[in-house]
């Protein structure tokens, strides 16, 4: 389990619930060491004295504020609780919103909310109240002598607390640019293009089980480091790969509705049961641009066909219009009813080229 880093309360008019906060994420970066090439020795992350340029041990070091130059006032844990005891022991629940309201870019760091002593029956009011009418609470609360917004959120049988950013934290969608509505010819997307996609999107869903993603990069990481042990090559750094430099093309108009199909054809053939079960990025991006290169090369053979096959099948075609009459007329002897006209014409046709 999780260790505790936070006691306090959940604090809404005058309701008042004991819980305690427990991380809910873990961090699963590869624990990398900084090396003197020179020796290998370790480099630490040394704190020096900017005056003496020697290291402080970390029971000499405090924090303060710099209310003049070179003048200080020192804080310590104690000092940063008494600012405001109340705000640093609550979780100030001063709203409650739509849960499917907040836009997802004001998240940040999610904790478990669990039950201090005495405080399972608020709590388990608290949460059937939030799953009945579907909100999410907003709240104010400070960790690590800074105050955050959070959200408090209903999840299975449990409360967590997300820590938001504030809207000044956020940069305004309206420095991007971005496609124009979907009715623009130039950008937007097109009736055909969506009812495609649509069907991708529905061949593509499935029920939430995030067990089957994983950091696949991180085991490819893995894998490049063993091989480095079994070479032998432990103290060797790799030489950059060298770049090939790439011809530079005109802007691609891609057909969008063929990639669709493509995409549709592929899971069809039972690519949505060859995928491995952790899943990254990597795989769909390669797939993908495969297909686009041969929509493209189909394009470029269609648009670079030889004049001479051009007029082999006009010639074939003519050949065909300007068959003997028996000949036609013994396919109409045999050909349905309704097919007699349509060869009529055709001899009639090459009788009339053959004239003029």
């Amino acid at each position: 389990m999780s260790r505790i880093i936070w006691k306090g309360a959940i604090t809404f008019g005058l309701v008042n619930i004991p819980v305690v906060l427990r991380p809910a994420s873990r961090n699963q970066t590869l624990d990398l060491d900084l090396l003197d090439v020179r020796d290998m020795a370790p480099v630490g992350y040394q704190r020096i004295n900017k005056s003496t340029g020697k290291p402080v041990d970390k029971e000499h070091i405090v924090k303060g504020y710099q209310y003049a130059k070179d003048e200080y006032v020192l804080l310590n844990d104690e000092d940063f609780r008494q600012a405001n005891v109340e705000a640093t022991q609550t979780v100030d629940i001063v709203s409650f919103v739509e849960a499917g309201n907040i836009p997802p870019y004001y998240f940040d760091t999610p904790y478990y909310l669990e039950p201090d002593k005495r405080g399972e029956r608020g709590y388990a009011l608290l949460h059937e109240t939030m799953r009945r009418t579907g909100r999410a609470a907003l709240a104010l609360v400070v960790l690590r002598a800074r105050q955050h917004l959070a959200a408090v959120l209903v999840h299975d049988d449990a409360l967590v607390l997300n820590t938001m950013r504030f809207a000044d934290e956020v940069l305004p969608i309206s420095e991007l640019r971005l496609p124009k509505a979907a009715r623009s010819k130039a950008t937007g997307a097109h009736a055909r293009e969506v009812e495609m996609a649509t069907k991708l999107v529905k061949d593509m869903s499935e029920d939430w089980e995030p067990e089957q993603y994983r950091d696949t990069y991180r085991d490819d990481l893995m894998a490049r480091i063993e091989a480095k042990i079994e070479s032998g090559k432990t103290h060797q750094l790799t030489q950059p790969a060298a770049e090939e430099e790439t011809p530079r093309q005109g802007a691609k108009v891609i057909d969008m509705v063929a990639l669709l199909r493509k995409s549709l054809d592929h899971r069809g053939k039972g690519g949505k049961a060859e995928e491995e079960p952790a899943r990254g990025k990597g795989r769909a991006k390669a797939e993908a641009e495969d297909a686009e290169e041969e929509i493209e090369s189909e394009g470029r053979t269609r648009r670079k066909a030889p004049a001479r096959h051009a007029a082999a099948k006009k010639q074939t075609t003519a050949k065909r219009a300007a068959a003997p009459a028996k000949r036609a007329g013994t396919a109409t002897k045999h050909a349905p009813a309704k097919r007699a006209p349509a060869a009529r014409k055709s001899t009639g046709t090459a009788r009339r080229k053959q004239a003029a």
